[in-house]
């Protein structure tokens, strides 16, 4: 791969990062761009797959095309293969023949059956508490050279940085989301606090405490009855907090 090709496919992955409307949709086109970028390197087709596992958070798969996607839910049903070897040991793994590498018989035998004959596996940095691995797929035995691995490698550690800051705006986003949640929570129970304090009245620690009395009491949420009680009082359901984005 020389370094135009270098410069234009960085371009086409960091590209992804503001068209994508999340995660998923940048790692199904990042993949996309994996097997263009293989495809051309090999001269034969080439499909691919990614692997995302980050903290507290459910496996995500994603593919060039639903066959790459089905033999990566094989791989990681199976829980052994050039995939999960190059996720634990942080480097690229060769399946070179399926019908000669004795190491996974049962994801051979899927490959085989899928018309795939030997199989990359590159592990992608992306930091974040997250782990991430590609899958290339080829119909032929051989077709993943010692150069070819090579340019595999730096394809995945492009992506793995383009991924890094796909993640970085998600959990920016997620903050944000978390904190309008939690300014929401808080002017609904400051304004039960205060239709407390007016008929009661009381102050508001007295207030905060008899909110809290029956919460616990009903097995309530404190924001519920919170609501509950601006529902009963002003008539209106909801309360909305005002932002500026």
């Amino acid at each position: 791969m020389n370094a135009e090709d270098h410069v234009d496919d960085f371009q086409r992955l960091y590209g992804l990062v503001t068209e994508s409307a999340d995660i998923k949709d940048f790692l199904d086109a990042m993949t996309g761009v994996g097997a263009s970028v293989m495809t051309r390197l090999t001269g034969e087709r080439i499909e691919c797959a990614v692997t995302l596992r980050r903290r507290k958070r459910s496996t995500t798969i994603a593919g060039s095309s639903d066959d790459a996607v089905l033999l990566d839910r094989v791989e990681q049903r199976l829980g052994k293969g050039p995939c999960a070897l190059a996720l634990e040991t942080g480097l690229p793994v060769l399946l070179d023949d399926v019908f000669s590498d004795e190491r996974w018989p049962r994801f051979s035998e899927s490959l085989a059956a899928m018309g795939c004959r030997s199989v990359l596996g590159v592990p992608m940095p992306s930091g974040f508490d997250a782990e991430a691995v590609l899958d290339f797929f080829a119909p032929s035995a051989g077709t993943f050279t010692g150069e070819v691995i090579q340019d595999a490698g730096v394809f995945a550690d492009m992506a793995g940085r383009a991924l890094s800051s796909v993640l970085r705006i998600a959990i920016a986003e997620e903050a944000a989301r978390n904190l309008r949640a939690a300014l929401e929570t808080r002017t609904a129970i400051d304004i039960a606090c205060g239709m407390l304090m007016e008929q009661n009245g009381c102050g508001q620690e007295e207030a905060i405490g008899i909110l809290r009395r029956v919460s616990s009491m009903r097995n309530q949420k404190l924001h519920d009855l919170a609501e509950e009680i601006i529902t009963q009082v002003s008539g209106r359901h909801g309360v909305t907090t005002h932002f500026e984005d």
